[in-house]
């Protein structure tokens, strides 16, 4: 009996052993996602700013889009390092198309909150249909994408296209549960340059623009993000033509 005794303490003592470890664990986890919450990090910058990007190239001239300031407070709060957002207009067909690229390295998992789905809803649009699709660039590469697609009631009845698709740590994806994780959420306190998720996005009213703009931008707009070595061949090339 006495043995028998000794053997159920010891299970107790045992489990609730398990017990607080268990709830020193969940404990942790929620302290640092609060003080995850409140600490900030400075902008991590690309090694070439995306305001650097061309304005001109292969017929398509730029010029910047306003963004007011309710909207630039949303990236904020949405750990954008860095963002372009142009409207280009070919010269000779005269179809126009609005760039918009975010960067998000600070905490990669950020950018979750600058999806098509959550900004054009947010904003009054109605989603039509998500399909995808590919398109491909000047060099020949195909480019796996989303077209998303959006009208706002009323009179007018305005109608969107909208291409989109990431950049995750130098891989090309459309997939968002790839940087929905955990790990993607968490702060990029060491400042990993290969940490990093960027999306890409051009809209018009056509489908048949945005393909066109998508041919002659992707390539270039590659170059701005480190691939999976760190390497930015923009900075690479900028570095070239100053020697």
């Amino acid at each position: 009996m006495y043995f028998e005794n000794r053997v159920s303490s010891s299970r107790k003592a045992i489990s609730l052993s398990w017990f607080l470890a268990f709830i020193l664990l969940i404990f942790s986890g929620v302290m640092y996602r609060l003080a995850a919450s409140h600490l900030k990090l400075a902008p991590r910058p690309l090694p070439i700013s995306l305001s650097a990007f061309p304005s001109q190239f292969g017929g398509w001239f730029g010029s910047e889009l306003s963004i007011a300031a309710i909207t630039k407070e949303y990236m904020q709060q949405h750990f954008a390092d860095d963002f372009l957002s142009r409207r280009y207009v070919n010269s000779e067909t005269k179809a126009w198309a609005d760039v918009y690229v975010v960067y998000c390295s600070s905490r990669p998992g950020g950018v979750l909150g600058h999806r098509p789905r959550v900004c054009y809803t947010g904003n009054g649009w109605i989603h039509d249909s998500t399909e995808p699709t590919q398109v491909m660039s000047r060099t020949g590469r195909r480019i796996p994408c989303l077209i998303h697609r959006f009208h706002k009631p009323g009179p007018g009845y305005d109608q969107i296209v909208v291409l989109n698709f990431y950049i995750l740590n130098g891989q090309i994806t459309v997939d968002e549960n790839d940087f929905s994780g955990p790990f993607n959420r968490k702060l990029n306190i060491d400042g990993n340059q290969t940490r990093y998720v960027s999306q890409i996005q051009i809209s018009s009213v056509l489908e048949s623009s945005i393909r066109a703009a998508a041919k002659d931008i992707i390539d270039l707009t590659l170059t701005y993000f480190p691939d999976q070595n760190g390497i930015v061949e923009a900075e690479t090339v900028n570095q070239k033509s100053k020697i």
